[in-house]
């Protein structure tokens, strides 16, 4: 069972998670910031994995910190069902459209973090979500993976779009990287 659960505190936010990634894709998600939700549910919803996320967080200050915590616990959930990452594909890609939006989005579950993000984002919040952060949940969510990440949004006139559609791609490209392979260790050097 590729399962986790957890729970991540400090003085900003209180978090937990629990997943598994051989589910169906439910979602289970309340940050209290609704776009962030949305896009979370879309990560989920196409990436088939099941999440279940709530954060209470310091919204009273702003965004950042559910934000960032949120995908770090998610991060580090993933992380933990993976165990040692032996017979998963490793790699994925994919491309997402939404709309006139078109998202393409790569994943390397090398063990190695690393993100470059480009969704170029015009609009300043959509939902209660900065858009400085949508980028910023990538690469935290990367980050906590221990994953390389590369999340590129082609073209798009609508911000809402160009940020889903960044999402289901980079849904689709974990979901590839995740599913099991029976090559045992993806790599060279016999471990991730």
């Amino acid at each position: 069972m590729r399962t986790a659960e957890i729970a991540r505190q400090t003085k900003e936010t209180r978090i937990e998670v629990a997943l598994d990634l051989d589910g169906t894709g439910r979602a289970g998600i309340s940050t209290g910031i609704g776009f962030l939700d949305h896009l979370l549910a879309a990560l989920a919803k196409h990436s088939r994995i099941d999440v279940d996320l709530r954060c209470e967080g310091d919204l009273e200050v702003d965004d950042h910190h559910s934000a960032e915590d949120s995908a770090l616990a998610l991060g580090a959930a993933i992380d933990s069902a993976l165990g040692s990452r032996e017979g998963i594909r490793r790699f994925g890609s994919a491309y997402a459209p939404l709309d006139e939006a078109l998202a393409r989005a790569v994943v390397d579950l090398s063990g190695r973090p690393f993100a470059a993000v480009d969704l170029g984002l015009a609009r300043e919040a959509i939902g209660g979500l900065e858009m400085e952060n949508v980028g910023h949940v990538i690469r935290s969510l990367a980050t906590a993976l221990r994953a390389t990440v590369h999340v590129d949004v082609i073209r798009g006139d609508n911000d809402h779009h160009r940020a889903e559609a960044a999402f289901k791609a980079l849904a689709l490209a974990l979901r590839e990287a995740v599913a099991p392979d029976s090559g045992g260790v993806p790599s060279t050097k016999g471990v991730l």
